[in-house]
């Protein structure tokens, strides 16, 4: 028998807006709003505020480790304009922040989660956004679920979520991904190629030359965008949403990005990474780029610029007030989320706030024959 081609496939890299303000007219006709761009861009400069007191916050000791958002702005709310709010879902990793203050998660509730708060992960009512993820890929099992669980109700709801390149060398991205193409369910996965899994270098844990090539393995449609451009990222995002409400199963987004801060407050990228790589990168950033767009465009001025710096400053005031001086937590709170009734056991224990299992009860089996032996029977 002759040889024969049995699979080929090209993936496409989509870059709308470049680092130096040149924007694609053509491809970019229609994609977003220049309302919406200043609607994005300010919502940037808000979240990247609020990082770099995060950081302070945590290096002056009123805050537990922290990851940065910083560099990877624009993957967040380039997706999040595409969801529906209170009906979509995002379900995040850890540097998504702008998307979920998107989609009505409070701000303050991210410090109080960083801060060892566990209220910071209570969502509040109508806001579909699951608490952040810090175990690598575990997540992406749970939007596949949300988005099949939306699949037997009938709705075309949507699953969207996040994470970086060391997460598709997990086993748990490949059961997410098989499971969302086999099933045909409504996710949107999003790969935020940074270029690092914490101090190793893309190239050294994978020889896949792109992340999003894994998808084809899945049967999944998938494409590559530069991940710190607005327009390029809404632009793939609102077709692979459109792709699951009409209920055509998942796709891939790899959004090429990079984080400009170190992993987390508990790491020094120094080590391990070339400043000039950073210094290229910070010449990329997402924040910078629209800016200098829509003041070429004569939507935006330095006025304008200062005056948003400093009601971003208030807000972030504000977010950081309402973390540190929330309302204690009671000890009975401990069981309130547990259940939608409590059990027995656990409703003794939140009356006594003592616990009546194994250690308490000399009736059990085990500590009944200690109890025999030392009195001698």
């Amino acid at each position: 028998m002759p040889k024969t081609t049995a699979y080929q496939a090209t993936i496409e890299h989509i870059s709308i807006l470049d680092e130096h303000a040149n924007f694609d007219a053509e491809l970019g006709e229609g994609v977003m709003t220049d309302e919406q761009a200043l609607h994005l861009y300010e919502h940037m400069v808000n979240c990247r505020e609020l990082d770099e007191v995060a950081f302070k916050l945590q290096r002056s000791g009123r805050m537990g480790t922290y990851p940065q958002n910083k560099g990877q702005e624009a993957a967040a709310v380039g997706v999040a304009l595409a969801l529906e709010k209170g009906k979509d879902w995002i379900v995040p990793s850890y540097r998504e922040n702008a998307a979920l203050f998107m989609h009505g998660l409070p701000m303050h509730y991210i410090l109080m989660y960083w801060m060892g708060d566990e209220r910071g992960s209570k969502m509040p009512e109508g806001v579909n956004v699951t608490p952040l993820s810090v175990p690598i890929g575990t997540h992406m099992l749970h939007a596949t679920g949300i988005a099949w669980a939306e699949k037997l109700r009938k709705s075309d709801g949507v699953a969207a979520t996040f994470f970086g390149d060391g997460a598709t060398s997990e086993g748990d991205f490949h059961e997410a991904m098989n499971f969302a193409s086999t099933l045909k369910v409504g996710v949107v996965f999003i790969g935020q190629n940074n270029g690092w899994a914490i101090s190793v270098p893309r190239s050294k844990q994978m020889n896949s030359e792109t992340l999003c090539q894994k998808a084809l393995a899945y049967g999944m449609p998938t494409v590559r965008v530069d991940g710190n451009d607005i327009y390029a990222v809404h632009y793939a995002a609102k077709e692979a949403v459109k792709r699951a409400r009409a209920g055509e199963g998942p796709t891939f987004i790899e959004c090429v990005t990079y984080r400009l801060g170190d992993h987390t407050t508990a790491d020094d990228a120094r080590r391990y990474r070339d400043e000039a790589e950073v210094e290229a990168w910070r010449n990329r950033d997402p924040i910078l780029r629209v800016r200098k767009y829509l003041t070429a465009k004569g939507s935006w001025d330095d006025a304008r610029d200062e005056a948003l710096k400093a009601k971003a400053k208030k807000i972030v005031a504000e977010v950081v007030d309402a973390a540190i001086n929330v309302t204690p937590p009671e000890t009975t709170d401990f069981f309130d989320d547990m259940y939608q009734s409590l059990p027995e056991d656990l409703r003794k224990q939140r009356e006594t706030m003592r616990t009546s299992s194994l250690g308490q009860n000399p009736d059990q089996v085990g500590l009944k024959a200690d109890t025999a032996a030392v009195e001698g029977r």
